[in-house]
C-alpha cells in the first residue's frame, strides 16, 4: 500500500521562487571583479534567473545541454547556477586554475554549448576558444561598457539578458534530471565528470541546513569562500535560498585584508573555506588587531584542519572550527563535526582530538570500511581499511562512463581513502589509497608530475609524494633517481613539469637519490618515502 502524498518533483526552479517568495529582500552581497560592491535581494535575483532563462532558451539551450563557467563567487554566477539547471540544462563549472589545455579537454569532453566568464579569466578564453569547436556563443560576466577587448568573439552578459521576459513558466521534469556537471582533477588519468541530479542537489541542500552538518538558518550571514567552480560551493548557494539566509560572495577578494573587511562589514556569522584561507585571514586578524566578534562559526574542508589552526581560532580568536569531508562524488558533504551527547562538556584536549577527525556520518550517507580483499570490516575505531560510501547524492558512475572500476558491483563508491570508523559515528581518515595529493584543498596529480619529470632525458624513475607545508598543508616533493653517469639539472626537471602540469603542481623541492625503494612487483614504495622525509624543511628550500 503506497502513501497517500503527492507526487511532487524536486526541482532546482522551486528553490529560486522560494527564495523571491518567502525571503525576497534578504541580501546577497557580493564584491564584484573590479572590487566594486553589489547588493540585491532574492526578489532581485528571481528575476534576473528568469531573464538569463528565457534568454538561453531564446538563443537555442534545450535540456541536457552543457553551459560552461569560469567565474568567481558572485551574483551573475548565482543567476547562471539558478537558470541554467531550471530549464533542464547543465551548468558545467570549470576551475580556471587549471592549465589550458586541461581546461580545453573538460569543454570538449562535456561538449559545452556555451561558455561564461568573468573579465579575469578573458586570457584563458582567448587561449582556448579555438580549441574548443563545441561553444557556440561566448558571454562575458560585464555589461558592454566594461568588457575588455577580446580575439574570441564575445557577447556580454547584461546585453545578451537585456530583451528577455522577467516572467516564466518554469518546466517540470523528473527531479534525476542532470542539473550540474564538476569535474574531478584527474589525479590518475583523465579528469572524471561528476553529473549531479536535482533530486540529489536538493536533498543535499536539506542535509547542510541541519544543525550538526552546516547549520545555516534565516538568521545567519553566510561567507562563502568555497568556489563556486568546486563541488558546487559545497550547496552552499542552494541552502542559503532554501532557509534565506544572507549570502556574503567574495569574487577575487580571497586574501585576509579583503575577507577580514567583509566579515566585519556585512556581519558574516558562518563562513566556510579551506585551511589555507583561514591562515590568511587569522594572520591579517593578528598583525591588524581585528576583533571578529560576529563570526560563530568556521566550517574547513578540502584538506585536514591542522590542529595549529583549530587552537589558533578557537583559543584565540574565539571562533569555532567543524571539519568536514567529502569529495566531489559526495556532492560534498559526507562527515561534519558535531559533539557527541555528552561529550560537549569534556576537557579541551578531549574535544580536539575528536575535532581532528573527518568528521560524524551525516544522515543521507552511509560508509563502510572492507580489506584488500573486499571483506567488510568492523567499525570498532581500530580497524583500518579502504572507504567506501553510497547514499542520495553519491555519485552512481562517471559521465561517459569512465572509472568504472571506483565503484562495486554492490552499489558503493570508493572513495581512494584509507580509513577507520569509530561506533560513535566519527570517521577517520589515516591515509589515500591512491597517491594523491592535497595543497590548499586543491589535488595534484603525483603519477603526471612523476611522468613530466620523467619526460627530462637524465631521469630514471621519479616519485612524488605529499609532505607537511605550514601553509599549504601538504605540497608536492619529487625524489628522483637519475640515469646512471648523470646529474640531471633541477630547473630543466622543472620546465619538463611546467610544460605538462599545472602551476600550483609544482614540487617545492626535489631531491636526488641513488636508488627508489621498490616493493616486490617493482612499485616505487612511497611510504618508505613519505616516512624518510616526512621532517623535510620545505621553509628551508631556496
Amino acid at each position: 500500500m503506497h502513501g497517500l502524498m503527492m507526487k511532487h518533483e524536486l526541482m532546482i526552479s522551486d528553490l529560486i521562487e522560494h527564495a523571491a517568495t518567502v525571503h525576497k529582500d534578504r541580501e546577497i552581497y557580493t564584491l564584484n571583479t573590479d572590487m566594486t560592491e553589489h547588493r540585491y535581494g532574492w526578489g532581485d535575483c528571481a528575476v534576473r534567473v528568469r531573464k538569463l532563462a528565457n534568454a538561453l532558451l531564446e538563443a537555442g539551450v534545450k535540456k541536457g545541454d552543457r553551459v560552461a563557467t569560469i567565474a568567481w563567487n558572485n551574483y551573475r554566477h548565482i543567476e547562471i547556477y539558478y537558470a541554467v539547471s531550471s530549464i533542464g540544462a547543465i551548468v558545467h563549472t570549470i576551475n580556471p586554475r587549471l592549465k589550458p589545455n586541461q581546461i580545453a579537454w573538460m569543454v570538449n569532453h562535456a561538449e559545452d554549448s556555451m561558455l561564461m566568464f568573468d573579465t579575469t579569466f578573458g586570457p584563458i578564453v582567448d587561449g582556448v576558444s579555438a580549441m574548443c569547436p563545441t561553444v557556440k556563443k561566448w558571454i562575458c560576466l560585464s555589461d558592454k561598457d566594461n568588457m575588455p577587448d577580446y580575439k574570441t568573439d564575445v557577447e556580454d552578459y547584461e546585453s545578451f539578458i537585456a530583451g528577455a521576459s522577467e516572467t516564466i513558466e518554469w518546466e517540470r521534469f523528473d527531479e534525476n534530471t542532470a542539473c550540474t556537471l564538476c569535474y574531478t582533477s584527474g589525479t590518475t588519468g583523465d579528469p572524471k565528470g561528476v553529473l549531479y541530479s536535482h533530486r540529489s542537489t536538493i536533498l543535499h541542500a536539506m542535509a547542510g541546513c541541519f544543525q550538526d552538518v552546516i547549520g545555516g538558518g534565516s538568521l545567519d550571514t553566510i561567507l562563502g569562500v568555497v568556489p563556486m567552480f568546486h563541488v558546487s560551493a559545497w550547496g552552499l548557494v542552494y541552502s542559503a535560498a532554501m532557509v534565506g539566509a544572507k549570502l556574503v560572495m567574495p569574487g577575487p577578494g580571497l586574501d585576509g585584508a579583503s575577507l577580514c573587511k567583509m566579515i566585519n562589514q556585512e556581519g558574516v556569522t558562518l563562513m566556510a573555506g579551506v585551511p589555507t584561507v583561514w591562515l590568511g585571514i587569522y594572520n591579517h586578524a593578528k598583525e591588524n588587531n581585528i576583533d571578529l566578534k560576529t563570526v560563530k562559526k568556521a566550517l574547513v574542508g578540502g584538506s585536514a584542519l591542522p590542529e595549529s589552526l583549530l587552537r589558533a581560532y578557537e583559543l584565540d580568536l574565539g571562533i569555532p572550527m567543524q571539519q568536514g569531508w567529502g569529495m566531489t562524488e559526495t556532492s560534498p558533504l559526507g562527515t561534519t563535526y558535531s559533539p557527541y551527547p555528552g561529550t560537549e562538556n569534556d576537557d579541551y584536549e578531549d574535544l580536539v582530538a575528536h575535532k581532528l577527525m573527518a568528521g560524524r556520518r551525516i544522515f543521507g550517507v552511509e560508509m563502510r570500511i572492507v580489506d584488500d580483499e573486499g571483506n567488510v570490516l568492523p567499525q570498532d575505531g581500530e580497524a583500518e581499511g579502504h572507504l567506501h560510501v553510497r547514499g542520495p547524492w553519491i555519485s552512481s558512475g562517471y559521465f561517459k562512463g569512465a572509472g568504472a572500476e571506483n565503484f562495486t558491483d554492490d552499489g558503493w563508491f570508493r572513495t581512494g581513502d584509507v580509513g577507520v570508523l569509530h561506533p560513535k559515528g566519527y570517521m577517520e581518515i589515516t591515509d589515500r589509497s591512491k597517491d594523491v595529493i592535497k595543497s590548499g584543498g586543491e589535488w595534484v596529480s603525483s603519477i603526471e608530475v612523476e611522468n613530466a619529470a620523467s619526460d627530462h632525458p637524465d631521469v630514471a624513475m621519479a616519485a612524488c609524494i605529499g609532505i607537511h607545508h605550514p601553509k599549504w598543508q601538504e605540497r608536492p616533493f619529487l625524489v628522483v633517481q637519475p640515469v646512471p653517469g648523470k646529474t640531471p639539472d633541477k630547473e630543466e626537471i622543472k620546465a619538463c613539469i611546467a610544460r605538462k602540469c599545472a602551476k600550483w603542481w609544482m614540487p617545492d623541492a626535489i631531491v636526488f637519490v641513488e636508488a627508489l625503494p621498490l616493493g616486490a612487483t617493482g612499485k616505487i614504495l612511497k611510504r618508505e618515502l613519505k616516512e624518510e622525509y616526512k621532517d623535510f624543511d620545505l621553509e628551508g628550500v631556496a
